[in-house]
């Protein structure tokens, strides 16, 4: 670990799947205070302000974020307590005991017209109540000049509920899976991603950055792959399911999801190297997975 690296490092959203990937890719020599959401509210600011003076971190890493992107629409101020309030406290304290925050942000704080890959200083346009909270929630973290938000897109891993997870049950389940094509993204391993961050962090990048692994697909390239990638790991049954390509006005949803999720990363990979591509970090997940391991042969 260099010189610059911090010493004590405070996780929030401990038991996601970022926060576990960022525990299990941790430096060597990195004190490690890693909090769930009962161990610390963080839309609690009082809560917030006590644990950090407490811990006394170098840097704090907020990987804890509300998702449910459809129930947002219903529940905006829950919403805006956990991915904006929230990370207004965890600036808050952070300035007190003169830490760095790192903030990790969406794909969903643009509107997804743009025909090219969205770069770090492209205008935010959110579409949704999610979209909308995170996007305040990056703005109260750049308030301290020494923040780094780091956005990403189509993050899973080989524990929790995700893309990947749902697609496995629902293949091994049913004949047929149908899956919107027209959303375009790029899939991210939250391994990939804990691991830029914590490069990101030894660099000590500030602004805004963007990560996902390389290349793009849709959602229907994504669950192919899935689907071919189990099977290549002996779960035939899986490989059978049939995968139909469908248009995203087949599938409405209460919040409206970017039509176009590609991230510009040129300028993050010249500082910490290139991601893999999406499909490599597929391949390794899939091969961690407890479920695909119950239902090989199957």
């Amino acid at each position: 670990m260099n010189a610059h690296a911090p010493r004590k490092v405070l996780i929030t959203g401990m038991g996601g799947q970022l926060s576990r990937e960022l525990v299990a890719t941790a430096p060597l020599g990195i004190t490690l205070v890693a909090l769930s959401q009962g161990e610390l509210d963080i839309g609690d600011r009082e809560a917030v302000l006590r644990t950090v003076r407490e811990n006394a971190p170098q840097i704090i890493v907020n990987a804890a974020a509300y998702t449910a992107v459809d129930l947002a629409e219903k529940e905006p101020d829950v919403a805006d307590r956990a991915n904006h309030q929230a990370v207004a406290n965890l600036a808050e304290a952070a300035a007190a005991c003169h830490a760095r925050l790192v903030h990790v942000s969406t794909d969903y704080v643009f509107d997804g017209l743009s025909p090219l890959p969205y770069q770090p200083n492209h205008p935010t346009a959110p579409a949704s109540v999610y979209g909308r909270t995170k996007r305040d929630g990056e703005i109260a973290a750049l308030k301290s000049e020494d923040a780094l938000v780091v956005r990403t897109a189509w993050v899973y891993a080989h524990h929790g509920k995700n893309f990947v997870a749902t697609m496995l049950r629902l293949m091994h389940e049913r004949d047929e899976v149908r899956v919107v094509a027209d959303q375009i993204g790029s899939p991210t391993s939250a391994t990939s991603l804990a691991r830029a961050l914590w490069s990101l962090t030894e660099a000590r990048a500030t602004g805004v950055h963007h990560w996902t692994d390389a290349g793009v697909a849709s959602w229907y390239d994504f669950a192919v792959a899935i689907r071919d990638e189990a099977a290549a790991l002996g779960a035939e049954k899986i490989g059978r399911a049939r995968v139909t390509p469908i248009r995203t006005v087949d599938y409405p949803t209460p919040a409206k999801r970017p039509a176009m999720s590609v991230l510009s990363k040129d300028a993050t990979w010249a500082l910490i190297g290139h991601a893999r591509h999406w499909r490599e970090e597929l391949r390794s997940v899939l091969s961690r997975m407890e479920f695909l391991g119950r239902t090989a042969d199957m």
